[in-house]
C-alpha cells in the first residue's frame, strides 16, 4: 500500500463514516478475550493504523465509547445508532486498532496472531503465532508453535485480556 492509498469504512447502518490515509502499520489477527468477547467471535482481525490517519467523516456526534478497566490501553468505539463496532484507539501505541470488516475495500493482508496464548480456535496458516505482543508494541516478543509434533494445537491456557485492550 502506498502513502497515497485512502480507503473509506462506515458502521453497520452506514450513518457514521470515516477514511484512513496511508499504510497500515500492521495487520493481523488477535485472539486475546478481550478481543474476542467485543467482536463476539473467537478470532479478531486488525489492521492498525497511527491516530492521525483516521479522519472521522460523517456523524462523529454519533460514536460511542468504552473502555473496560481504567487500566485499559484501548477505548473501543461504536455507532450510537446501529451499535455496529469500528475500531479501538490505542493512545499507548498512538494507534487506532481498526476492524477489518468495515473498511471494504482494503486489502486484508495479515503478517501475524498476537495473544495466541489465549486462543479459543487454533489457525495452521504459517505466520508467526505471538505469545502475547510483538516486541515493538510491549510485548514478550516470545513465539508459539502453531501444532505440536502430534499434529494438535498446543494446550489452551486460562483466559485472560491482552495487555493492549
Amino acid at each position: 500500500m502506498s502513502k497515497t492509498m485512502a480507503h473509506s469504512g462506515k458502521c453497520f447502518c452506514g450513518k457514521v463514516r470515516f477514511d484512513v490515509s496511508g499504510e497500515s502499520a500492521a495487520m493481523g489477527y488477535c485472539h486475546c478475550s478481550s478481543c474476542r468477547e467485543w467482536s463476539a467471535a473467537p478470532v479478531n482481525a486488525f489492521a492498525l493504523w497511527p491516530l492521525d490517519a483516521v479522519k472521522i467523516t460523517k456523524c462523529a456526534d454519533d460514536i460511542g465509547f468504552y473502555r473496560r478497566t481504567a487500566e485499559s490501553n484501548s477505548v473501543r468505539k461504536w455507532c450510537k445508532i446501529c451499535v455496529g463496532q469500528m475500531f479501538a484507539d490505542v493512545p499507548a501505541w498512538n494507534m487506532v486498532d481498526m476492524f477489518v470488516a468495515v473498511i471494504p475495500s482494503l486489502p486484508f493482508k495479515p503478517a501475524l496472531h498476537m495473544n495466541y496464548q489465549g486462543k479459543v480456535l487454533a489457525v495452521k496458516d504459517g505466520l508467526p503465532k505471538q505469545k502475547d505482543l510483538p516486541k515493538e508494541f510491549g510485548g514478550s516478543g516470545e513465539l508459539l508453535p502453531e501444532f505440536n509434533l502430534a499434529g494438535k494445537s498446543p494446550r489452551q491456557v486460562p483466559r485472560r485480556p491482552c495487555r493492549a485492550c
